[in-house]
């Protein structure tokens, strides 16, 4: 081998360059994953307090404002979390602190959607509503899943009904003891 020659590189030596995206891949990235994160624990994080708060209270207004500061709390935290986790420039996924505003914003909508319903005075009604709520959200969450992260329907709704019943079980269950107690 002469200086001048050198070994054939192999294609595995070669660097990787970045596979090129589309503006449909950008959105999913940097605006549907932060949003879908942020509704999921919205919806999912906060059912526990609230109907813990409806059942140990009995009383809607107290549960509508255990759900606000859930609401509010989780959005903060999930927000700054999302913006500090990853500044972008390796996962390509932009702007922190769009993802965290994304993230915040939309984990309190799923937390307040159904925390509104205990606006109504009478628990029975308020709570009749929350569920309808919450079983909505649910769907809603399967179906972005599955139109923007291609996730097979039915397992997807099975996955997020079975993760947001455990959660509701378990504020009702310790509502109902703290109640009894």
């Amino acid at each position: 081998m002469t200086p001048d020659s050198s070994p054939p590189r192999s294609a595995a030596s070669e660097p990787l360059a970045p596979e090129p995206r589309d503006d449909s891949h950008d959105f999913v990235l940097r605006i549907v994953q932060p949003a879908l994160l942020g509704l999921m624990d919205g919806s999912v994080s906060t059912l526990a307090p609230i109907f813990a708060a409806a059942e140990l209270t009995g009383r809607p207004f107290a549960a509508f404002v255990v759900g606000v500061a859930a609401a509010l709390g989780a959005g903060i935290s999930m927000g700054l979390a999302e913006a500090l986790s990853d500044d972008g420039k390796i996962s390509g996924r932009g702007n922190p602190w769009l993802r965290g505003g994304v993230t915040g914003l939309a984990t309190i909508v799923g937390g307040m959607l159904h925390t509104l319903p205990f606006l109504l005075p009478n628990l029975q009604a308020a709570l009749t509503l929350a569920y309808v709520v919450v079983g909505l959200e649910l769907l809603a969450i399967a179906y972005i899943r599955y139109r923007y992260m291609k996730s097979p329907l039915g397992q997807t709704i099975l996955q997020v009904i079975v993760g947001g019943g455990i959660v509701f079980g378990i504020g009702v269950l310790l509502g109902r003891l703290g109640a009894g107690a």
